[in-house]
């Protein structure tokens, strides 16, 4: 059996291996607060490269940042009844503001200073953003209202799995006001294409696109968008939200506006987020055994250079080399940016050095010696070649920005490859019921559905969520059909799936 970096491998332990390969590749460890993690400098790098490219196509979209509270006043949760049902079990409550001794050398929250009104940690803004809104709007010449928060939120989860699900985590926010439904809706669809984008662009992991059932709608949207991606054990991951939120929470806040005829009208409100949960895709859509493997358009470096020497007359002589190479590369592009270089000079064996480098998935490897120095060459490797090659320096420096590119390919066509071949049409009960059988691998079945108990008790004795309706018909879909679940008369599929 072929070693493998990362133990136990995937086909052995899947939950294990990605533990593995979030503590191999340094992105991030478990926290002294429960439920909480420390990202760790190469992990925050994703992040902020992700946070960055967003943040510019937010900005392209006519969305500007701001920022709001952290704490949320309960009674603001408490006018919108669905939304604060649909969070009440995860919010974290501040009741006092001063701690004081509590006589056995420890603290206490002090009882005279127990708030008049408890305050609700964010999990999510809408509330506290729509008091804001209902403030700002007054007339139809206010709006459209486009807003985008960079943020962390706190949702108390108890069984926790670093950056896919955490007690504390970071994300964006967009929260829009609208005069009319119809651009409402529009932004709605326009944020869930942007996702998608962003997840089939620059994270090479193919998406589908679709609508929320309702029973997996967001707590008080009018309708909830989602991108679901396929991980490589055959589970979805929802990568991304929109939800339409109708005037549910403009009624709640008090969001009015007088409208071109002098007539006060409720305004039409939207939100749409994504979090760290997408650093977790990365991983679970491309690393492999021997760990991480990073997409070029996100990498932290997109290439690193490993100078190897056994004395100083050879150190004196290499150094400068990958000194003067990383400058080179560092003057070439690769999707409009400069190439991210590093050179690796720690007082480390070359093995160990090469194999901490592969395992936090940089797209590009370099190793220079006194041999390469000589004649003007280096020992090249991508992440997804077994073996580097020997190559002339001008021609690895010309050739580097099309490299890059042709990994990030790769990494989309595999990924896609591998979720096409687990995406099945379904259109008997007993077939759906073998497919989700316990032992089985499951992954993507496209089945007609009706909203309702049937459903939702089938599937959860299976361990299934409808993931969503795709919103393009996928697997030649051939339109209405009939219900796996009650026999009666369905107009849609939609895509079920063993979820995160």
């Amino acid at each position: 059996m072929a070693k493998t970096a990362i133990s136990p491998t995937r086909s052995e332990n899947y939950p294990e291996w990605y533990q593995q390969v979030v503590k191999a590749a340094d992105l991030a460890e478990n926290s002294d607060v429960r439920g909480c993690m420390v990202i760790k400098p190469w992990g925050y790098a994703l992040w902020e490269n992700i946070q960055r490219r967003l943040d510019t196509r937010f900005k392209e979209t006519g969305h500007d940042n701001a920022y709001f509270p952290l704490f949320i006043p309960m009674s603001f949760l408490e006018k919108e009844a669905e939304h604060v049902e649909g969070f009440a079990k995860e919010c974290a409550v501040v009741t006092h503001h001063r701690l004081e001794p509590n006589g056995k050398g420890g603290l206490q929250p002090a009882p005279s200073a127990k708030l008049e009104e408890p305050l609700i940690v964010r999990p999510t803004s809408e509330t506290i953003i729509g008091a804001t809104f209902a403030r700002w709007v007054q007339s139809y010449r206010d709006l459209p209202i486009l807003i985008n928060q960079w943020a962390n939120v706190v949702r108390w989860e108890l069984r926790t799995r670093m950056f896919l699900r955490t007690a504390e985590f970071l994300w964006q926010e967009g929260h829009t006001v609208h005069a009319t439904a119809e651009e409402a809706q529009e932004e709605t669809r326009k944020m869930l294409d942007v996702y998608a984008e962003f997840a089939e662009g620059a994270m090479a992991m193919p998406v589908i696109k679709g609508e929320k059932t309702a029973g997996e709608r967001f707590p008080g949207a009018a309708a909830t968008y989602s991108i679901e991606a396929m991980m490589q054990d055959r589970k979805a991951l929802q990568a991304g939200t929109s939800h339409f939120l109708g005037q549910n929470f403009a009624k709640a806040q008090e969001i009015k506006f007088q409208n071109q005829a002098g007539e006060f009208q409720y305004a039409w409100t939207t939100s749409w987020g994504v979090s760290t949960r997408l650093v977790g895709g990365l991983i679970m859509s491309h690393a492999d055994d021997d760990g991480l493997i990073c997409p070029p358009k996100l990498a932290p470096a997109h290439a690193v250079i490993l100078p190897i020497f056994k004395n100083d007359e050879e150190r004196a002589a290499v150094l400068p080399y990958c000194e003067s190479l990383k400058n080179e590369l560092s003057t070439q592009e690769y999707d409009g940016e400069k190439l991210r270089v590093r050179i690796d000079t720690r007082d480390l064996r070359g093995g160990e050095k090469k194999w901490q480098w592969v395992k936090r998935g940089v797209p590009l490897r370099v190793e220079v010696g006194p041999r390469d120095v000589a004649s003007a060459s280096v020992f090249a490797a991508s992440r997804l070649m077994e073996k580097g090659v020997g190559v002339e320096r001008a021609k690895f420096v010309a050739d580097a920005p099309k490299m890059l590119g042709e990994l990030q390919q790769q990494l989309f066509d595999r990924a896609k490859r591998a979720r096409d071949e687990a995406s099945v049409v379904i259109d008997t009960l007993a077939d759906f019921e073998a497919f989700f059988a316990e032992g089985q691998p499951g992954g993507l079945a496209y089945a007609h559905f009706t909203d309702g108990p049937e459903m939702e008790a089938k599937c959860k004795a299976l361990k299934v969520t409808p993931r969503c309706v795709p919103l393009e018909p996928l697997l030649g879909d051939d339109g209405a059909g009939e219900c796996l679940f009650t026999g009666g008369r369905s107009e849609r599929r939609a895509v079920f799936a063993r979820a995160y």
